[in-house]
């Protein structure tokens, strides 16, 4: 039986819900309060460079799941990118993540892998054997000097708060190599979509039982008249921030124009705490295959999320995880309502990762329908 579905965001969550939903024959509606689809993956081209500007900042497609590479490549060509990120610390550029070439750099050896593991394990305090928060971590394994120079400043202007009250779970992400591979992900597949994400996102809109309206703020009275919601917005915002608000570091963007080639790199961390900037990211090297003489570029800084600015990255420390544990309980009472995407359920989710859970969300969906079952708040646990 057709069902009439809305969807709150044209982002990948949202987009890819409305495809699998429509593919079964249902009747979707997608509404977006910006007036572009792709919600922070939205690219465009620069009118005077040509360049493709990653609007929202960089977004660089990675994963070792092989359906969803190849999902995404039925609606764009991919080409190959490898991400391999510099940071300017103490006045010298080193490649990161931490690897061979910058443990001998920095500390002006020629070590091998076997002599550089038994040379940081030297420099690690060994006293901490079980490490709660962030500074701990790194100061277990790969000592003071390092993480000075590469994690501490980067973190405090990131995250605004010291490392000593973030959780070590933040920095077991960033692997430590004893060998020169300077790939900053180790995913089998990784790439660009050739003309960007918005072309991408737009393919998978591109079907006949799917309405988008763009410029469009949703209010929870336009669920009236559909057999189901999935809302991809913020998850407080959907209770209009009624036990309050949720926290997120947001980012602000300087852009500025430079002729010939800026910093060599797509992306160039700045580790030392006074620099007040967390990186520089150059956007045309995000498409390696193109040429370009005028280059558009970022400089990223980092704050706390107000009112009216863009929520990017949930900081899910203690105090949040409690209002998010009471949001999720007033979700759970909604009717015909399911919340998805890393706005929807409060947690940093790459690309692939979104396009994954969103897969499971609209199967999930379309086998409680099948087997008569209501359709739950959540298909993953937030």
């Amino acid at each position: 039986m057709n069902k009439l579905v809305l969807l709150i965001g044209a982002g990948f969550s949202c987009a890819v819900i409305g495809r699998e939903l429509a593919e079964a024959g249902h009747t979707v509606t997608i509404l977006d309060a910006r007036d572009h689809i792709g919600g922070n993956c939205h690219t465009e081209r620069d009118a005077d460079t040509n360049v493709m500007v990653h609007v929202y900042g960089p977004h660089i497609f990675h994963t070792d799941d092989e359906e969803v590479w190849r999902y995404v490549n039925r609606f764009s060509t991919f080409k190959p990118f490898v991400n391999r990120v510099k940071t300017t610390a103490k006045g010298q550029v080193f490649s990161l993540p931490i690897n061979l070439h910058t443990i001998n750099q920095f500390f002006g050896k020629a070590l091998r892998p076997e002599e550089a593991r038994a040379f940081i394990e030297a420099q690690a305090d060994t006293s901490i054997e079980n490490p709660q928060t962030f500074e701990e971590q790194a100061l277990r394994f790969v000592g003071k000097d390092l993480y000075e120079a590469f994690f501490k400043g980067y973190t405090q202007k990131q995250w605004g708060c010291s490392p000593t009250e973030l959780p070590a779970s933040i920095l077991k992400r960033l692997p430590v190599r004893f060998n020169y591979d300077d790939n900053y992900f180790a995913h089998r597949f990784q790439g660009m979509p050739e003309n960007g994400y918005t072309p991408l996102i737009e393919g998978i809109l591109d079907h006949p039982k799917i309405t988008v309206r763009l410029n469009t703020r949703f209010t929870r009275d336009m669920a009236a008249g559909y057999d189901h919601v999935f809302y991809s917005g913020p998850l407080d915002g959907f209770f209009d921030y009624e036990l309050g608000r949720l926290g997120y570091r947001t980012l602000d963007f300087e852009r500025f124009t430079h002729e010939g080639d800026y910093q060599g790199c797509a992306v160039m961390n700045y580790g030392d705490e006074q620099v007040p900037f967390t990186r520089i990211t150059e956007h045309k090297h995000f498409s390696p295959w193109e040429s370009h003489e005028g280059s558009v570029c970022y400089r990223e800084y980092s704050r706390a999320c107000g009112a009216d600015d863009i929520p990017y990255y949930p900081i899910r420390l203690v105090k949040e995880k409690s209002l998010l544990e009471q949001y999720v309980k007033k979700a759970r009472e909604v009717d015909k309502v399911t919340f998805v995407g890393r706005l929807g359920t409060y947690r940093y989710l790459d690309m692939d990762v979104t396009i994954r859970e969103a897969l499971d969300t609209a199967r999930g969906f379309l086998n409680h329908l099948e087997a008569g079952k209501a359709v739950p708040a959540f298909f993953v646990d937030v």
